[in-house]
């Protein structure tokens, strides 16, 4: 009764100090439909848009993780090999040596939203081409939506790929 009692009045709380993030950081269209959370990964394999991580799980919230291979496992190499060639096709402007670990590379969860400033970079040239809008535009929606350090010194600068996608998506319908 006592853990009960303790989630109910945590929850409590939450809802009233921290509402969006006690309900899931959902994030939602113009017709009030939930699109996805700010918390989780989608997989976005239309090339207008920006990609996010390789995901082991699929992006599935249900089951997190990813696998722990060591280097030199020959399954591990074969997908880095495998993401770094849809790379080269995706992005045949953007040299191998640009490509940022993080776009080939799980996350520990196989479920992270985000990408850092660098992996968003390397991608405005596929979709500056492919939608038309101007690397100046892009590299805008990247600036407006990369989210610092914590206090400055905890993590690493992010991008958030749904937002980042969502932004993307408006400026096209206002071109």
């Amino acid at each position: 009764m006592c853990c009960v009692l303790y989630q109910l009045v945590i929850t409590g709380i939450a809802r009233v100090v921290m509402p969006h993030q006690a309900a899931g950081s959902l994030i939602y269209n113009s017709n009030h439909d939930v699109i996805g959370s700010e918390l989780i990964g989608q997989s976005f394999t239309d090339p207008h848009y920006f990609q996010g991580r390789v995901s082991s799980v699929e992006y599935n919230a249900n089951g997190s993780g990813s696998p722990n291979y060591a280097p030199s496992n020959p399954e591990l190499i074969k997908r880095i090999e495998e993401s770094v060639v849809t790379w080269q096709k995706q992005n045949p402007s953007v040299p191998v040596a640009s490509l940022p670990v993080d776009l080939i590379t799980n996350s520990g969860s196989g479920l992270d939203p985000d990408i850092t400033p660098q992996a968003a970079a390397a991608q405005i040239p596929r979709i500056s081409k492919l939608t038309g809008l101007s690397a100046e535009q892009l590299e805008s929606i990247v600036s407006n939506n990369t989210t610092p350090a914590q206090l400055g010194i905890f993590g690493e600068p992010a991008v958030n790929v749904l937002k980042l996608n969502l932004a993307v998506q408006q400026l096209r319908a206002q071109s």
